[in-house]
């Protein structure tokens, strides 16, 4: 007789009725009502529920304007255009990590001319930007880009006073100071509890903000840059020569205003669980969590096992408890090592603290 299939990781996946992280899976039926019926529709990007966003997203950050762009990738290379532009300086320093570097085919360059400076150590790719880090740079910069809170180190997140060093040593050199805040909606409660600074207070470090509404939120798409009003106008431009002004972007635009509004509020609640559920996982024999301090609901959590071994127990976990955890690792530091992404969220927010320690006692290899 045949052996039976085995399913897919997908398979297995859609069969399992809990989530060990994040919100769980996205369909059209949730993403279509995040579209108010009522939405005031944009033209080229003007207007309608595009403004609306772009005016609440100024309010919340404390600053002069905003501006809807399609994606993050357009939006940053853009800021940072303009900045480089107005300093006359093509040199731009981000940390060896950034999503500039690893995940938009050297776009940077490509389009735009700019010329890459590391803020840390390549040999080092785990360590975060510091102080130190950013005195051994020599060249004149036309930008600074900070990366709050820094997702492929596990959600890191500097101190707030390592924070106003690392912009202070920026304004000193005349370097604008630009963040890439695709999560910053996750690195509020951090600032709030540990400094008592607010979302306003974390932006007016910064000349510019990039936030996305997907990442964390749980939107369609899109993202937001904000600054003061003459940057604007001049990113407003790079929108267009980059092709983000298609005919209406409101599908886009009232997904973000919902979740913005719904759910900003709720990563306060994620960040604790996410520090609890962090100070669980230690005690667990072959898991390590990175960083060493979880100041936001990402962390990463890192398994001494081999890819195989992970996969064998990824699929115990789902057919045991139906409870589907991860797909692949974020990145295989070995033969014997894997770390895996891990972000409290909705569907995190379904399972108790004690159920979620069993699953990954039991991905640990340890029996339950």
């Amino acid at each position: 007789m045949p052996r039976a299939r085995q399913l897919t990781m997908d398979e297995l996946r859609d069969q399992c009725t809990a989530y060990l992280g994040g919100d769980g899976p996205r369909d059209t039926t949730s993403l279509l009502a995040q579209i108010p019926v009522t939405t005031v529709m944009d033209v080229y990007g003007t207007g309608g529920v595009v403004e609306e966003l772009e005016g609440e997203v100024a309010e919340l950050l404390g600053k002069e304007r905003a501006l809807f762009l399609p994606t993050g990738i357009m939006a940053q290379q853009a800021t940072l255009r303009v900045h480089a532009d107005r300093r006359g300086r093509a040199s731009v320093a981000f940390h060896p990590l950034s999503h500039l570097r690893t995940h938009e085919e050297n776009a940077f360059v490509r389009l735009h001319g700019l010329r890459e400076v590391l803020a840390g150590s390549r040999f080092e790719p785990l360590a975060p930007v510091s102080t130190a880090s950013l005195e051994e740079i020599k060249e004149p910069l036309g930008a600074l880009l900070l990366e709050l809170p820094q997702r492929d180190i596990g959600g890191y997140l500097p101190t707030w006073r390592e924070l106003e060093a690392q912009v202070q040593w920026a304004r000193e050199r005349g370097a604008a100071v630009h963040m890439d805040g695709a999560r910053l909606w996750e690195a509020a409660p951090y600032y709030a509890a540990s400094a008592k600074k607010s979302l306003a207070d974390v932006a007016a470090l910064f000349d510019t903000i990039y936030v996305s509404f997907y990442k964390g939120l749980g939107g369609i798409s899109g993202s937001c840059v904000a600054g003061d009003a003459d940057v604007i106008d001049e990113l407003s431009l790079w929108r267009t020569r980059h092709g983000g002004r298609p005919y209406m972007l409101w599908p886009y635009a009232a997904s973000a205003l919902t979740v913005l509004r719904e759910r900003r509020n709720d990563m306060a609640k994620y960040y604790r669980r996410a520090r609890a559920l962090a100070k669980e996982l230690r005690a667990i024999e072959g898991l390590d969590v990175l960083p060493d301090e979880v100041k936001s609901p990402l962390m990463h959590v890192r398994f001494g096992a081999t890819k195989a071994q992970m996969e064998t127990r990824v699929r115990a976990l789902a057919q045991s408890r139906g409870i589907w955890s991860f797909a692949r690792p974020f990145v295989s530091e070995g033969t014997r090592l894997q770390r895996y992404e891990f972000q409290v969220g909705r569907a995190s927010m379904e399972l108790r603290l004690d159920q979620i320690v069993e699953a990954f006692t039991q991905l640990a290899g340890h029996d339950v």
